[in-house]
């Protein structure tokens, strides 16, 4: 027995002297918060609301969340598809972007490369970038833009709209197509009024 209890207190007296020996390396890390994401989630789909009434549709690759830094934003940078709602659920507006950020504390989105956007009246439109200001309720870009409806297209650069995008302007307007359909009627019209002047 005392061999045993000798062997044993000999074992912990190394034990304990090894572990009082060590020394501790600390590493420093610099720590970016505002490079580095707090949550990063990947094949996302969601449904988010505002102010408890359900708004927007978002599909994404790869969703990353970055709120211990200067500014809170969301990032996306494998593309996203958003779906905007209005009361009755019926879709407003669809908009695909390669890259999108939300700045959650401003309600500011800056949706950059290939830039589609399409209105409840089918209007399409088309730029390299888009910001969507939700609480002035509108969209704007100073890039190049492009909007389709039918037969008509609008370019130009700089573009200010209702978040709808129901009404809109161009800024710098600078090419286009819009066709002009004739009206026989309208043309008969004129030509029997011009008949009936009378020269004196």
């Amino acid at each position: 027995m005392y061999p045993a209890t000798v062997a044993f207190a000999v074992a912990m007296f190394l034990f304990i002297g090894s572990c009082q020996n060590k020394t501790e390396e600390l590493v420093d890390v610099i720590f970016n918060p505002d490079s580095v994401p707090t949550m990063t989630t990947d094949s996302v789909i969601t449904l988010i609301s505002d102010s408890g009434i359900t708004r927007y549709k978002l599909i994404t690759k790869k969703w990353q969340v970055f709120d211990g830094g200067k500014e809170s934003y969301w990032f996306f940078p494998e593309g996203i598809y958003l779906e905007r709602f209005d009361s009755l659920f019926n879709v407003e507006a669809v908009v695909f972007a390669d890259t999108a950020w939300n700045y959650v504390d401003k309600q500011l989105w800056r949706l950059k490369g290939n830039v589609n956007a399409q209105n409840m009246a089918g209007e399409k439109f088309f730029s390299d970038e888009l910001f969507w200001d939700q609480r002035q309720q509108r969209i704007y870009s100073d890039k190049y833009i492009e909007i389709l409806k039918g037969e008509t297209e609008l370019k130009g650069y700089g573009f200010e709209s209702n978040q709808e995008m129901t009404e809109y302007r161009i800024f710098r307007p600078h090419d286009g197509r819009i066709p002009l359909k004739e009206d026989s009627v309208g043309l008969d019209t004129l030509q029997n009024n011009n008949d009936n002047i009378v020269e004196e």
